[in-house]
């Protein structure tokens, strides 16, 4: 009888439809997660094309947790280098703070750089050819009884579960969420850049100066991912990045200046970083938020596409347990609401201080920063690390 019942259970949920818009980390590992449980999968994107370039990005341990579970843990491990070390640096090099990564791999698990073009074709090559509709962009979105209804450039997608996995500017957001607040400044601009292999000896660290830092990541190939930030006005653009990147960090602590030699002008990527205001609720009906589209947050601790790939399980799972696709989404919500939120007010804490400008706050940070107990830091990464443990 209860292999029966398993069978009519499965059959039932086998029938049900998602349609998932967006086709980044978060919409990409949502429609693994569910395509894995017997759901028929649509994931909508926009662009002509999958196609990402020139960054990388770290996997913590909760993100690789998630990847295990998504069966793709394995494959990641594969193509991506683990961290053997990390801290923080000023703009001399002096070291102000080395994490303890060995503490932190035996008590939570393996960090992990990865480029994000290589994360993603994992991430798509793990849904069925078909799942992914490309220049569909999407127009309305109508919640109708059972059912909601996804209309786009290409047609109409429905189904019984609609996920909004389309980024800080989400159109299914504003679409079920006209109320929200829009995205917010958060008062500086990224540059992010890959070298060709260096073959340098270097550590994986953050460097800080006066309103400015520098990200400093090896990749298992001998080349490195850099982001470097400053505290600029939205909207601010010059007519030679790589020119204001050498001005602004060519005489700070090697390997800066020659990560900057190495590349040139078109392969530096620049972005104002935005955060979203925190949502009153991540789902209503039949339609969720996941991601970015839920509660982008700063890059500063790295958890933007660890927290989506989180999400992607949860959503997964609370659906499994309960069979309503709305009571479901309620116990979704309830489940990832106040983590995500408090993880996005961290990071923006974090970001900030980290982008002091003023000189003696600056100095003061740097000597608070070093006077910090490696097993402090170790303690305060737990409620973020242990997901799902």
């Amino acid at each position: 009888m209860v292999g029966a019942e398993h069978q009519r259970r499965a059959g039932k949920l086998s029938k049900r439809r998602a349609v998932i818009v967006g086709a980044g980390i978060g919409g990409l590992a949502a429609g693994i997660a569910l395509h894995r449980r017997g759901w028929k999968v649509s994931v909508l994107e926009q662009a002509a094309e999958l196609r990402e370039v020139g960054a990388g990005i770290s996997l913590w341990p909760n993100a690789v947790r998630a990847l295990d579970l998504l069966g793709l843990g394995d494959r990641v491990r594969g193509l991506g280098g683990i961290e053997a070390a990390a801290g923080f640096r000023d703009s001399s090099g002096r070291w102000l703070f080395r994490s303890d990564i060995a503490a932190i791999r035996e008590r939570y698990g393996d960090t992990l750089m990865i480029r994000r073009p290589d994360l993603l074709e994992i991430l798509r090559s793990a849904l069925p050819v078909e799942a992914v509709v490309l220049d569909a962009s999407v127009r309305q979105v109508v919640p109708g009884g059972r059912q909601v209804t996804v209309t786009h450039t290409r047609g109409e997608h429905i189904g019984d579960l609609v996920v909004g996995a389309d980024g800080i500017r989400s159109t299914v957001r504003a679409h079920v969420f006209p109320a929200a607040k829009p995205p917010v400044y958060a008062g500086y601009t990224t540059w992010r850049l890959m070298t060709p292999p260096l073959r340098i000896q270097i550590e994986a660290s953050e460097s800080w100066g006066h309103g400015e830092r520098v990200g400093i990541f090896p990749l298992s190939d001998g080349s490195i991912y850099s982001y470097l930030t400053a505290s600029v006005p939205p909207d601010l653009r010059y007519t030679d990045d790589h020119a204001e990147l050498r001005r602004r960090f060519g005489r700070w602590h090697q390997p800066i200046p020659a990560m900057l030699e190495s590349v040139r002008n078109a392969e530096i990527l620049r972005h104002d970083i935005y955060r979203l205001p925190p949502l009153d609720r991540y789902a209503i009906g039949r339609t969720v938020l996941v991601g970015d589209a839920a509660h982008a947050m700063t890059p500063d601790v790295g958890q933007g596409g660890g927290t989506a790939l989180e999400d992607a399980v949860e959503l997964a799972e609370v659906l499994d347990e309960i069979a309503d696709v709305a009571a479901a989404l309620v116990a979704y919500d309830r489940r990832r609401r106040g983590r995500t939120q408090a993880i996005a007010r961290q990071s923006a804490l974090f970001g900030s201080v980290a982008q002091w400008s003023l000189p003696p706050l600056a100095m003061l940070r740097n000597a608070l920063l070093g006077r910090l107990p490696p097993v402090v830091l170790l303690r305060s990464l737990k409620p973020m690390l242990s997901w799902h443990t």
